[in-house]
């Protein structure tokens, strides 16, 4: 299925901070003649197939299939491969990479100098480029990458409302594709060769039975990205990403379904710390 095209919320709170400005933006590029081809031992997606010119969502997981890092991979051409990260520091995701190298022709490099914003209308996985600003299409909208670039920040809000996570770095490295739900994205291969977790995430889709997965949920107050929550016995909140507004807050978050079965019976659920819960939406694998 093809990641869904964000939509505008007809009940969009006002939001503080810096929700109209640019974000800042974390790339790796990955560059040279293997670029393709060890990209495509890695990572989750099928970057072989990918067409130059176009974006798709992927992953890098560890042997157990946790999600070390999520991101948008654009394929620029042959050699030249740029990786937005649905998260942050560059700078680890590079030197742990780098130790798959070997006699691989590749050289990785990252930044936290760009910026991300709220660009025009564009399809979903297009890609445009106006000198040194990459446009990645997202439907309604799309995101601008680069030095300098105008537009206010507000795909974050829409992004949450469609269910792209964004993941801290918290929670890097204790989830499963499921709990994101990243066979909807897409932002797993199961047509492809080996990479890493690519047997637990063959596993989970066609056996299913994964307890955990990805919600839209309001908080009664604002905490800080990655935090979690306890519901008693009914286990714990993973937040993701946390936007704030005048009345509280609204998040991503990971839940058993044993809560989420609760939360349909009960609109509101306090945590042990405190925080009231209100779940919003509900996405599948």
């Amino acid at each position: 299925m093809r990641a869904s095209t964000l939509r505008n919320s007809p009940r969009a709170p006002t939001y503080h901070g810096n929700m109209t400005t640019p974000h800042p933006a974390h790339t790796l590029l990955i560059e040279g003649p293997d670029a393709i081809a060890f990209a495509q031992a890695q990572f989750s997606n099928n970057i072989a197939a990918l067409p130059n010119g176009h974006w798709q969502f992927s992953a890098w997981l560890d042997a157990q299939g946790r999600v070390r890092a999520l991101f948008h991979l654009v394929r620029l051409d042959d050699e030249h491969l740029l990786l937005l990260l649905r998260g942050d520091r560059p700078d680890e995701l590079a030197a742990s990479l780098q130790r798959f190298v070997f006699r691989a022709k590749v050289r990785l490099s990252h930044s936290s100098s760009s910026m991300l914003a709220r660009g025009p209308a564009r399809p979903i996985f297009d890609l445009g480029r106006d000198g040194d600003v990459v446009e990645l299409g997202c439907g309604s909208l799309s995101l601008l990458l680069g030095h300098g670039v105008s537009g206010d920040d507000h795909w974050r809000r829409l992004q949450l409302l469609d269910g792209w996570a964004w993941l801290p770095a918290s929670a890097a490295g204790t989830l499963l594709p499921p709990a994101l739900s990243m066979y909807r994205l897409p932002a797993v291969a199961l047509d492809k060769g080996c990479y890493p977790g690519q047997e637990i995430v063959a596993r989970l889709h066609y056996r299913g039975h994964h307890k955990r997965h990805l919600h839209h949920v309001t908080l009664s107050q604002a905490v800080p990205h990655g935090t979690p929550l306890h519901a008693g016995q009914l286990g714990a909140v993973q937040l993701l990403q946390v936007l704030p507004h005048g009345h509280g807050a609204e998040a991503l978050a990971v839940l058993p379904d044993e809560l989420a079965e609760h939360f349909s019976r009960n609109q509101d659920i306090v945590t042990d710390e405190g925080l009231q819960l209100r779940l919003e939406a509900s996405w599948s694998d």
